[in-house]
């Protein structure tokens, strides 16, 4: 049963980007840089002089930092377009609403951006299965979207409204089977899913084939499901297994419990993850027993290019904290969507999505997107180790 918009409408957070706000922060630019508190306000009130983006995150439940970054990446991206001029003559608003981490109210959010505030762009969500169920209602309405970091392919094959700005699971899965193998040359490795997570299950299928296709073997596949907080008997199974590392395709949530029920059980080879591990949280729940693990994302703070350290300056500078690949990304997917409204005849949806669709080159801080023709970008990953309570980069491998 579907649930009714009243729930939505007492839980949604609605974040409003306006200019009349007294505690709107001037652009990251060469302005007085805003200060953490008044970062996620904005610029613009919302009128016939202004384009309406809407955005549906975690602001809340057991993902809730993919929220707060992507939402802050995108003010950060719309106050720097307004103070540059807007668009089209227009300044840009966002309206956020809180998805709680649940696919049916990422949906009912997304219904509400297109039929009550008649946005011109979905930016998100971050987790595949939200964004999934959002995609059904851009596309039947004809709004484009663009998700972040979900990374199942299933995302922009729900149409040709849907878009992303991060690599996609069969990379990333091959990613880490390759680091695997050729860099920490493992020959056993166990599998730790959560058996209700799109993304978790895509990355299990891809990598499980890969390291297998290099000559590995998959000792043991266990599964667990979200918001489970004992994992004693899948760790026991897999212990028995005596792999010489664990893959957990998990978010930073779930996979801090685990790394610490694994070392209280003896288990101390090194785990393996995707990009839902990005979180300063993981160093958090997982403390000393994440230490030495590695996982797969879409830009490290260490990258020297001019334009990354730039981002990250203002970054830290807007909200105190150091940007993990979510607020990245959500910075980019915004940059993205305001190109393409800048090169579009007009603002419609269709205009947008042929804008959008045509994209080659743009100069993302998590690196240079490139659309293919299933609307995914082509770009490198890199893999990064947990040392000293913090991220170091490792490498970088390229499609």
């Amino acid at each position: 049963m579907r649930r009714p918009l009243i729930p939505l409408l007492l839980t949604a957070l609605t974040v409003l980007v306006a200019a009349c706000e007294k505690k709107a922060p001037p652009a990251p630019s060469s302005a007085p840089t805003p200060t953490p508190a008044a970062a996620s306000t904005g610029e613009a009130p919302v009128g016939a002089d202004t384009i309406l983006l809407g955005q549906v995150g975690s602001l809340t439940g057991s993902e809730a930092t993919f929220g707060v970054s992507a939402r802050n990446g995108i003010a950060m991206a719309v106050q720097e377009t307004n103070a540059a001029g807007g668009v089209k003559g227009k300044k840009l608003a966002v309206r956020v609403y809180d998805s709680q981490g649940r696919p049916e109210e990422a949906a009912q959010a997304a219904t509400r951006l297109i039929t009550q505030d008649k946005v011109a762009v979905i930016l998100g969500e971050a987790a595949s299965s939200n964004s999934m169920a959002m995609a059904d209602k851009a596309q039947a309405a004809g709004v484009p979207m663009i998700s972040p970091s979900s990374t199942n392919p299933a995302v922009t094959q729900k149409g040709d409204y849907i878009f992303r700005v991060c690599f996609i699971d069969p990379f990333q899965g091959f990613v880490m089977a390759k680091f695997a193998r050729d860099n920490l040359k493992l020959n056993q490795v166990a599998v730790l899913q959560d058996n209700k997570s799109a993304y978790s299950v895509g990355l299990t299928d891809v990598f499980n084939r890969k390291f297998s296709e290099m000559g590995g073997t998959i000792v043991s596949t266990e599964s667990y499901s979200k918001g489970d907080t004992d994992f004693r008997a899948q760790l026991t199974a897999i212990k028995k297994t005596k792999p010489q590392a664990i893959f957990v395709p998990g978010y930073y949530t779930d996979v801090g419990i685990i790394a610490r029920q694994a070392r209280e059980l003896g288990l101390t080879v090194p785990m393996l993850g995707g990009d839902g591990w990005e979180s300063d949280k993981l160093f958090e729940l997982g403390g000393a027993a994440i230490e030495g693990s590695y996982y797969v994302n879409h830009y490290s703070v260490d990258n020297p290019d001019a334009r990354v350290q730039e981002f990250i300056t203002k970054y830290k500078a807007a909200y105190g904290a150091v940007p993990d690949s979510v607020a990245a990304l959500a910075y980019d997917a915004a940059q993205l969507a305001i190109d393409a409204m800048k090169r579009a005849p007009d603002v419609s949806g269709k205009a947008i999505r042929d804008a959008l669709a045509s994209t080659k080159n743009f100069p993302g801080v998590a690196g240079t997107i490139n659309l293919d023709e299933n609307r995914d970008p082509v770009k490198e990953a890199v893999v990064l180790q947990v040392e000293g309570g913090k991220t170091k980069f490792v490498t970088t491998v390229k499609p």
